[in-house]
């Protein structure tokens, strides 16, 4: 599932290529991906005529911000968009097409159907789901070491689940909380409530760190990610830790271990990382 630095890459490329276009209708083949409204023709009627002004995100949702409307959209798994001219092949799993009235077209395609969309007057979005209850957003200015200690100080879930938690923190995945707790130099079974404040200070720092070298890169390409112009991430050929069960770790040469937290896959060094 695409993170907080795919769904970034993926806002800033959008911004450029959608902003200012003016939809003139919508096409919509699987209809179980807009949830509000819940009807799909009601979707296309209400979208007709408005101009797109910008993309904003938070957490993991884009924000495709018009001028009386916002779209909320999660790419859930192997979502992705892409800007197409009119009359180009139409790729299979395609399910939304949005034509524009300078005969382009935003496609949205969705090979595992999981992903969403949600219509909202502006503002609405925040105080309904699915944005409601998401938590600190990491590479805000809102983010402050203050700010990170109170969401976790004194929780007993280990610190790998609590990472996770989007009501928590947003845009945080399995990929870069393995990399921010490798850089912090934390084992992912600790439970939150026994970190120093040391501790917290170095997380705090390698979560930042992390994500904007991630959002630099345009992601990690791991299976099927691409932004909105068809390219793949870099981040993955700089990934310390994820994904290298059985290796050497890049800090001490101790082999990299892999277990499961919480239900997902977690790489660690059982040196620079003690439990």
């Amino acid at each position: 599932m695409p993170e907080l630095p795919e769904v970034e890459t993926v806002r800033r490329t959008l911004t450029k290529l959608i902003t200012g276009k003016t939809i003139e209708k919508v096409t919509v083949s699987l209809a179980r991906i807009i949830q509000r409204p819940d009807d799909a023709r009601l979707f296309s009627q209400e979208l007709s005529g408005h101009t797109i002004t910008g993309v904003g995100r938070r957490g993991k949702f884009l924000r495709i911000e018009m001028d009386n409307l916002v779209l909320v959209s999660h790419l859930r798994m192997e979502g992705r968009y892409g800007l197409y001219q009119k009359g180009e092949p139409v790729e299979k799993h395609t399910h939304v097409i949005f034509h524009f009235t300078d005969g382009t077209e935003l496609r949205y395609r969705d090979v595992r159907q999981f992903g969403t969309m949600h219509l909202f007057a502006p503002g609405e979005e925040f105080a309904s789901k699915p944005l409601l209850k998401l938590g600190l957003e990491p590479l805000d200015e809102s983010f402050t070491l203050q700010a990170f200690r109170k969401v976790l100080a004194g929780r007993k879930t280990k610190i790998k689940v609590a990472l996770l938690n989007q009501e928590y923190i947003v845009g945080l995945g399995n990929i870069y909380v393995d990399e921010a707790l490798f850089r912090a130099g934390i084992h992912p079974e600790r439970k939150a409530e026994s970190l120093t404040a040391d501790e917290f200070g170095k997380l705090y720092e390698s979560i930042i760190a992390t994500l904007s070298e991630a959002v630099e890169a345009g992601g990690s390409s791991i299976k099927s990610y691409v932004n909105g112009q068809g390219e793949m991430g870099m981040f993955q050929h700089r990934l310390q830790i994820y994904g290298r069960k059985n290796e050497a770790c890049v800090r001490c040469g101790s082999v990299i271990e892999k277990s499961v937290v919480g239900g997902r896959g977690t790489h660690y060094c059982p040196k620079c990382q003690p439990k």
